[in-house]
């Protein structure tokens, strides 16, 4: 039984090890260590397509429950072929470009935005030994690499000549570098436990007993974890901080002069940047693919579609956010807060466990209460007027 679940729990990984061993019979070996790289490059090709797809029909389903309705079911048993229609829709449509626009830059914008959010893929630890490059300074190569979608969005807001678009670009720009502070931040107090940027090394960290001794059920982890989860929300601008594409103000924002497949672009990668980030966090506070019994790829990819969940939740229910409260609960709520976790992550390290439960509550309470006060809205006196006779 054991061996069973062994090979299950490895079987990608086996997979590619025995196509190696039977290429690495008649090639070179400099030959199998390109196909090695190429088996791993078209795997991640081919996941970010089919999780945009299935994670739309997911979010079009949820969704639809949450609004009392069944959402798509008409393409294929229970709607599973409707992204497929969908996908089709989109290369048929006319690709309508502005007669003032940059051609050139309208065109590799939404070409751009798309390969950060793949190259994220290659250090996300997907199982046990399924991380694409285990690079030793993982997580650094992921906020360098995310922060690169800033400019893809920009630039497809500057050469559409339209005043919405630039508009919906510049709102992009200021919110997303006002939440990679925060978000780099909260992930501080990880890297100080695990004492590593790997990724596949922060996960084996929070290994323990059966596999759960995950970094959420500290209360720096708590902490840390929601902050994260907050920013990498506002990151993909998903609601309520979809403020660059907010339809009230900017008809569609950055992409209001995009149709067609270019227009798919950018919805391919807003749903993979939720996917990676949502794994992200899953791997540096929820043990990643740690856990109990199940194989280690279904407890990654688990956790990472309940992280989805709850964005889609957030959708549902939660009204979109005023541009000045977007950047006033980064800079005045979230940044403060990240700095005294990081506080109360070097008290974790270095007090007994009993006392730095203690402590860290009674400091998070009171920063907690200090914030609340501080950021608290100013609502002016309703004023009466006598009117004179």
């Amino acid at each position: 039984m054991e061996n069973i679940g062994s090979f299950i729990d490895m079987i990608f990984v086996t997979a590619k090890a025995w196509i190696l061993a039977l290429l690495g019979q008649f090639l070179p070996v400099w030959i199998v260590v390109l196909a090695s790289i190429v088996i791993s490059g078209v795997a991640i090709l081919c996941l970010g397509p089919v999780i945009m797809m299935y994670l739309t029909l997911l979010e079009r389903k949820v969704i639809g429950r949450i609004q009392n309705r069944y959402g798509p079911n008409r393409v294929g048993i229970w709607g599973l072929l409707q992204p497929i229609a969908d996908g089709i829709k989109m290369f048929t449509k006319e690709d309508i470009v502005p007669a003032n626009a940059d051609k050139l830059i309208h065109l590799l914008a939404p070409i751009m935005t798309v390969v950060p959010a793949l190259m994220i893929f290659v250090v996300v630890p997907f199982g046990r030994q399924m991380t694409a490059a285990d690079l030793n300074i993982g997580f650094l190569y992921f906020i360098a690499v995310s922060s690169i979608t800033i400019l893809p969005i920009f630039m497809a807001s500057w050469s559409s000549r339209n005043k919405y678009s630039l508009l919906g670009g510049m709102r992009t720009a200021a919110q997303l570098i006002s939440y990679e502070v925060p978000m780099t931040l909260a992930a501080v107090p990880a890297i100080m436990m695990s004492q590593s940027l790997s990724t596949n090394t922060i996960v084996l960290t929070q290994a323990g007993s059966f596999g759960l001794n995950w970094f959420i059920f500290t209360p720096w982890g708590i902490v840390g974890f929601i902050v994260f989860f907050l920013c990498a929300t506002a990151e993909c601008n998903r609601p309520p901080f979809d403020l660059p594409e907010a339809e009230s103000e900017l008809v569609a924002g950055f992409h209001t002069e995009y149709s067609g497949m270019k227009f798919a672009l950018f919805y391919m990668a807003e749903y993979m940047n939720a996917f990676t980030l949502c794994g992200i966090a899953a791997t540096l506070f929820l043990g990643g693919w740690q856990g109990p019994f199940l194989p280690s790829w279904v407890w990654f990819f688990g956790k990472t579609l309940a992280l989805i969940c709850i964005m889609i939740w957030f959708r549902g229910t939660f009204p979109r956010f005023r541009v000045d409260h977007l950047m006033a609960f980064a800079w005045k709520f979230l940044l403060p807060l990240t700095l005294v976790n990081i506080l109360l992550t070097a008290l974790w390290q270095f007090t007994s466990a009993s006392a730095a439960w203690l402590f860290s509550i009674m400091i998070l309470a009171a920063m907690l209460y200090m914030l609340v006060k501080l950021n608290r809205v100013f609502v002016p006196e309703k004023r009466n007027y006598v009117l004179a006779d």
